[in-house]
């Protein structure tokens, strides 16, 4: 999968959204992450999130985890890459 620092919380965060397949990134475009939608999934991921501790054994706080994973969801492109959706406004 993809090498996380853990101890960073954006990069927890991450980690538990992509591996429990809330988001995924675009195959043709690597800087755009989507939201796929799933709220089972972006649960788990919350509750992923919750079980990886940072190098000094302690968690991340709960609440940090949820408006880290909330920013994270906000950004993401919803469904599509946009990249990929445009159409030419002229065809």
């Amino acid at each position: 999968m993809m090498s996380a620092n853990l101890d960073d919380l954006t990069a927890a965060v991450r980690y538990a959204l992509e591996t429990t397949r809330a988001t995924t990134i675009c195959p043709f475009h690597d800087e755009v992450i989507i939201r796929v939608g799933d709220d089972a999934a972006e649960s788990h991921a919350y509750e992923r999130a919750k079980r990886i501790l940072k190098s000094d054994g302690t968690a991340h706080e709960s609440d940090a985890l949820r408006d880290e994973i909330g920013r994270q969801l906000a950004i993401a492109a919803d469904g599509r890459c946009p990249h990929c959706d445009r159409t030419d406004p002229a065809g």
